[in-house]
C-alpha cells in the first residue's frame, strides 16, 4: 500500500529521492533502476574488487548483483540504506562464487611472496589500517594494491572487517569461519599489510 512508500519525516532529500527511484523501480520502471545501477554500481564493483583481487571477476559479480538485486528489489524494505543492501548482496555474491570456484585461489599470489617492488609504500604506515581509506592517491592505490594481494581469506575478513564496518559473527555468519579463525586472518591481514606498506 501507498503507507510503506513515505519516507521517515527526518530522511535527507536524497534518501526520499532514493525510495522514489526504489517505489518507481519496483513497479518494474527500468529507467528508474538504471538511475539507481549508475548511482551505485562504483562502488558495488570497488567492493567486488577488493574482494575478489580480480578486475575480470569483480566486473562479473558486480553485474550478477545487479541482477540480483533487480530480482529481490520486492524485498528490499527500506530500513536499511540501499548501498547497504546492495553490498550485503554482493559480499554474498563474492562469498558464494569463491565457493564454487576454490581451483582460483592457487592462482592469488601471497602477499608474503613478494618482493618490494612498490615505490612510495613506505610514505604510509599507520598502527593500525582502518575503516577510512587514504585520501592520497598515490598511498591509497598502494594500499589497494597491497589489500589485493592478501591471502583470500585473510582479504575477506579485512574487507569486510576493517572496511566496510560488519562485526566479526556476521562476518562467521556469512563465511561459515569461526569468529577465531577469522581473528586470526585479520590479525595477519594487518601485519602484511603494515609490511607491505612499510617497505
Amino acid at each position: 500500500d501507498s503507507m510503506t512508500a513515505v519516507p521517515p519525516a527526518n530522511g535527507s532529500p536524497e534518501r526520499d529521492d532514493e525510495a522514489r527511484l526504489i517505489e518507481r523501480a519496483r513497479t518494474g520502471d527500468v529507467d528508474a533502476f538504471e538511475h539507481v545501477y549508475r548511482r551505485e554500481v562504483g562502488r558495488v564493483y570497488a567492493l567486488c574488487l577488493r574482494m575478489t583481487a580480480d578486475a575480470a571477476r569483480a566486473r562479473e559479480v558486480t553485474q550478477s548483483v545487479f541482477v540480483r538485486a533487480w530480482d529481490r528489489l520486492g524485498s528490499f524494505r527500506g530500513d536499511s540504506q540501499l548501498s547497504s543492501w546492495l553490498h550485503r548482496i554482493a559480499v554474498n555474491e563474492v562469498l558464494v562464487e569463491a565457493r564454487t570456484d576454490r581451483r582460483r585461489r592457487a592462482r592469488v599470489v601471497l602477499a608474503d611472496d613478494r618482493g618490494g617492488e612498490e615505490p612510495g609504500a613506505r610514505l604510509y604506515a599507520p598502527d593500525e589500517v582502518g575503516i577510512t581509506l587514504p585520501e592520497d592517491t598515490e598511498t591509497r592505490i598502494d594500499l589497494e594494491r597491497a589489500i589485493s594481494a592478501l591471502p583470500p581469506g585473510a582479504r575477506t575478513v579485512f574487507v569486510l572487517h576493517d572496511i566496510e564496518g560488519y562485526r566479526h559473527e556476521e562476518i562467521s555468519r556469512m563465511t561459515g569461519s569461526a569468529e577465531g579463525t577469522l581473528r586470526a586472518q585479520l590479525h595477519r591481514a594487518r601485519k602484511l599489510l603494515m609490511e607491505a606498506l612499510s617497505r
